[in-house]
């Protein structure tokens, strides 16, 4: 299972202290070797946190990159060999906050054929608006993001999709459990070897219901991975 934590525009060099208490449940973890845990912050705390979680077995990914993998003329950007450089084995791709923003499809596209080339894993994110939701369109919506996101994608076993529905993002709500049965369903079936996260208020409270849904394969987690404990118990509660 793997939990992701997305710390989103959050922490400073103080804010690596809380890591302690994480690698310290990790390591006397009964199930640890079932459970895999990667840390997303800031692109200015991917040096100074790789180092902090050396030997630990929990890993660094960014939140975001360019899609030109070569240097360039592109200031306040970073692109996945710079990340990859600085100790990030990971990126997500495609989060809605960047959607929002304006990232297309086939920009999204871009940057992960260009995070595989620097040998980068990617969390991919999809998911519809609630606009999209109330019209019934969030099978249409995901089928057209998976599908001009991957184009020209050969070998997706470095990718890893992250459902998270826009309308659940910080919001509190999150989808009924038989609608996101049906939703990873829909998405396994589409690519069998892909690996599907659950995002989107994934919180302490929450997990037991979101847990038994047997056909996913872990969290991508908002706001509640920036504070140790409410991560902790997240892990711990998927389990329990």
């Amino acid at each position: 299972m793997y939990f992701i934590g997305n710390w989103k525009m959050f922490g400073g060099l103080n804010s690596l202290n809380s890591l302690h208490r994480v690698i310290k449940f990790y390591k006397g973890f009964k199930r640890n070797r079932l459970v895999k845990i990667i840390y997303c912050p800031p692109s200015t705390l991917i040096r100074p946190m790789s180092k902090k979680l050396k030997n630990s077995r929990i890993e660094v990914g960014a939140q975001n990159c360019h899609e030109n993998e070569n240097y360039g003329a592109f200031t306040g950007s970073i692109n996945s060999k710079m990340l990859k450089d600085v100790g990030a084995k990971h990126v997500i791709i495609g989060h809605s906050e960047n959607r929002q923003r304006g990232e297309s499809n086939k920009k999204i596209n871009n940057k992960i054929r260009s995070a595989l080339k620097s040998g980068l894993k990617v969390v991919f994110c999809i998911g519809e608006t609630s606009q999209e939701k109330r019209k019934k369109k969030t099978y249409q919506v995901l089928s057209n993001q998976i599908k001009t996101g991957l184009d020209k994608v050969k070998n997706t076993r470095n990718i890893i999709i992250a459902y998270e529905p826009v309308w659940s993002i910080g919001t509190g709500l999150i989808p009924k459990s038989n609608e996101l049965i049906k939703i990873i369903h829909f998405i396994k079936k589409k690519y069998k070897n892909l690996k599907v996260l659950y995002g989107g208020s994934v919180n302490p409270k929450n997990i037991r219901e979101l847990k038994s849904i047997n056909n996913i394969d872990g969290f991508l987690i908002g706001g509640a991975s920036q504070d140790a404990k409410k991560f902790i118990d997240i892990i711990k509660k998927t389990y329990n």
